[in-house]
């Protein structure tokens, strides 16, 4: 099969390689056989292999109204979300185009992941009701389209934990309802067949708990119960998708004295390290306990997400200098053998979530 006319087939599949992302929708429109070569799994992990894949940050981030004068009338307190993205090895910022039926942009504190190529949101408030919302919208970076997944079931929940294994699954653990009952249950979503399945309940109640996949396990870390509303518990729990069971609570497992917020936590594939940014220091997990290993740039104020990759670390945040959303965004990459910082070029505008995608 030819995929261009008088070249090799290797030649040609080399070409497509080492297209942007973004010319993926156009190259699947092109023929059968382009469609399905940029359709495979194995292209991506060619893709990755030989080095031509491209790392983004992805971020809901608000949108700033440039043209609103200073002290008009118009509500700041809610502003609009979109999805932004940044392409690490350029800088280059974009902006995926708005979810369909979704006038109002993001829903607000909606939790984001990926998995291969597709990016997942999930629930969040509505930005004009400010109620819980059960919705899953998923983007394909292949067609630059949206669809809606298989929503949330169970009690509509708001400021849960969430985490993906990278490969099909979604956790969806803790949270509270809509009468700000803390959570003890958790689900998990299986993007390839659009189907949510529920998880034995957990042990503690983890309202505004964090999770994470690390170690072939999803952890639920940090979180309180409702009758210690912000007293954040230093205890996590971990799920074994092969026993289906969860571990024992590790009572300890965040070190220091009183929890008044939760780290951000990441973690790499490359020697299972996992990461935490709490209260202006990185830290990293050895052998059960967490050592200070740098600080965090001071012109960071709070920290919205954090990646981990091979040999380098990337904090996004909100910058001290923030005026109600329309602040800029602070964004940060560490090289971990040095441990210097180098700033990224940001743009304005509040950021709440983010996730890593390699496509």
């Amino acid at each position: 099969m030819e995929l261009i006319p008088n070249l090799p087939y290797d030649v040609a599949r080399e070409c497509l390689l080492r297209s942007s992302y973004k010319q993926f929708p156009v190259m699947a429109s092109v023929c059968r056989g382009w469609n399905r070569e940029v359709s495979l799994s194995e292209f991506f992990q060619q893709r990755k292999a030989s080095g031509h894949s491209q790392e983004l940050l992805i971020m809901s981030q608000a949108r700033v109204d440039t043209d609103r004068e200073p002290g008009s009338g118009k509500n700041s307190a809610s502003p609009e979300y979109r999805v932004a993205v940044l392409e690490s090895g350029s800088g280059l910022w974009t902006e995926l185009p708005p979810i369909l039926g979704q006038p109002n942009g993001l829903p607000l504190f909606c939790k984001l992941v990926s998995i291969g190529s597709d990016l997942i949101v999930l629930g969040g408030l509505d930005p004009v009701t400010w109620q819980a919302s059960d919705s899953v919208f998923v983007f394909s970076f292949l067609n630059s389209k949206w669809r809606a997944g298989a929503v949330m079931p169970g009690v509509k929940r708001s400021f849960f934990g969430c985490a993906s294994d990278s490969d099909r699954t979604v956790l969806v653990a803790g949270g509270h309802d809509d009468e700000k009952q803390a959570l003890t249950s958790a689900i998990v979503y299986d993007l390839a067949e659009d189907k949510w399945t529920f998880f034995p309940d957990m042990s503690r109640e983890r309202d505004e708990c964090k999770a994470i996949f690390h170690a072939g396990k999803f952890h639920v870390i940090g979180g309180y119960a409702t009758e210690e509303q912000g007293q954040f518990s230093k205890s996590a729990e971990s799920f074994d998708v092969s026993t289906w069971q969860w571990g024992p609570v590790k009572e300890e497992f965040l070190d220091g004295g009183e929890t008044v917020s939760a780290p951000i936590y990441a973690t790499t594939g490359e020697n299972g390290d996992l990461y935490a940014c709490w209260r202006g220091d990185v830290m990293v997990l050895r052998n059960d306990t967490w050592l200070k290993v740098g600080q965090i740039p001071a012109d960071v104020y709070s920290v919205a997400y954090v990646a981990v990759r091979p040999g380098k670390l990337t904090v996004i945040g909100n910058g001290k200098a923030l005026a109600g959303y329309g602040g800029a965004t602070v964004g940060y990459i560490c090289d971990l053998s040095s441990f210097r910082w180098v700033k990224l070029e940001t743009h304005v505008g509040h950021v709440q979530a983010g996730c890593f995608l390699e496509v």
